[in-house]
């Protein structure tokens, strides 16, 4: 016999885990989609109760209870339902983070099973192995306060029961109705059991699913927060965090370390020249330029406006300027004129290694006087530090 379980289909797994992961539980869609569960909850309730009521039914036909009790339970029942049913529609339970109102509804289906304990005694046995059934869909949704309310309510109850009463607690088998209404009591309450558990193991799975998903899609964020939206180069935050440390790795190493402070040369001619839209093209096309000519261990990020630095992790002073000068060149010799005939686009660069004494600020400062000493050799070139 079975009761107070709830009849969840397994296909109704992710829209549980939906609700769960939910950011806005006030949301006009979430309350919609709590709402559609929890009908979907009292409906299964209905036809566990109907069940229970239907195996009462075996054993009023063999003389065993009144015909009432089957009857009485199956209203007895379908008044809870109706009234966590009108509670639901009137939305009562959204106002809590339990919309379940779980104890409630646990406690009132508990009490109804000792009700009918105490009633029937001869059939007590059967009415306590729904209670299995009942904690087994309070799992579904118990917090650990909550299962310890449940669990001393449902303690006081069997102690009244088995400690104040000598109730003769029973299950008849004396017929094979009887034997078969039992084998069919149990038989149901143990499918409902594992029915809620099968429900319960897709949904953590379907959780497990979600949450590898929301990891992947902050790992998604924190790469694109790290990002210059125009260019796809680190931004400066990011590029400097780098800075700090490859600094520190070259100094636990002892490998050489460069820098190259890169500049776009005469930027502002090109966007007074051509427009904004036309400048965020060449930042584009330069940036992805520099990704396609540099080494997978080097970092490419957007110092500001139309400054990028460069870290070229391992590389000395020579090897650096080499680097620099060959893109350099591959920069000047692109073909600009899909912007316009008239374009062309070149770079300066400052290269500095680093020293002992070098702090990331420091280190800069040396890659900006390098710069400012390319541009004032007359730009298009590459100038140490």
């Amino acid at each position: 016999m079975s009761t107070a379980a709830t009849s969840f289909p397994e296909r109704n797994a992710a829209e549980v885990a939906d609700l769960v992961l939910a950011s806005d539980a006030t949301s006009p869609d979430v309350c919609a989609r709590r709402m559609r569960q929890r009908r979907q909850m009292y409906v299964g309730q209905v036809a566990s109760y109907s069940l229970g009521a239907s195996v009462l039914l075996l054993y009023a036909f063999d003389g065993a209870v009144s015909t009432n009790v089957p009857t009485l339970f199956w209203f007895g029942g379908l008044l809870i339902i109706g009234s966590f049913t009108v509670l639901s529609e009137a939305g009562v339970g959204d106002r809590f983070a339990d919309h379940y109102l779980t104890v409630f509804q646990i406690s009132a289906h508990m009490a109804l099973q000792f009700v009918f304990l105490v009633s029937v005694p001869t059939l007590g046995i059967a009415f306590l192995a729904v209670l299995f059934l009942i904690f087994a869909f309070g799992t579904l949704r118990m917090t650990s306060r909550q299962a310890m309310i449940t669990w001393g309510l449902a303690t006081c109850g069997l102690a009244f029961v088995f400690l104040g009463s000598d109730l003769p607690i029973g299950l008849p088998v004396a017929s094979r109705i009887e034997r078969a209404a039992s084998m069919l009591c149990f038989a149901l309450v143990i499918g409902q059991c594992a029915f809620l558990g099968l429900f319960g193991a897709t949904l953590r799975k379907i959780l497990y699913q979600r949450s590898n998903e929301l990891k992947a899609a902050y790992r998604r964020i924190e790469e694109l927060a790290e990002l210059d939206e125009l260019t796809g180069s680190y931004n400066r935050r990011c590029i400097m965090r780098l800075l700090d440390a490859e600094i520190e790795k070259s100094r636990r190493t002892g490998s050489p370390c460069a820098i190259a402070l890169i500049d776009l040369d005469w930027f502002k001619r090109i966007n007074d020249a051509f427009g904004h839209p036309v400048g965020d093209e060449v930042l584009r096309t330069f940036a992805l330029t520099i990704f396609a000519n540099i080494r997978p261990e080097d970092r490419f990020g957007r110092y500001g406006g139309e400054e990028f630095l460069l870290l070229l992790p391992g590389a000395t002073s020579e090897a650096a300027s080499r680097m620099l000068d060959r893109l350099r060149r591959i920069v000047a010799e692109l073909d600009w004129s899909a912007f316009s005939p008239a374009m062309s686009v070149t770079i300066s660069a400052g290269v500095v290694t680093l020293r002992d004494v070098d702090t990331a600020d420091t280190f800069l400062a040396r890659a900006d006087s390098a710069l400012y000493s390319a541009k004032a050799q007359g730009r298009n070139r590459i100038a140490t530090g």
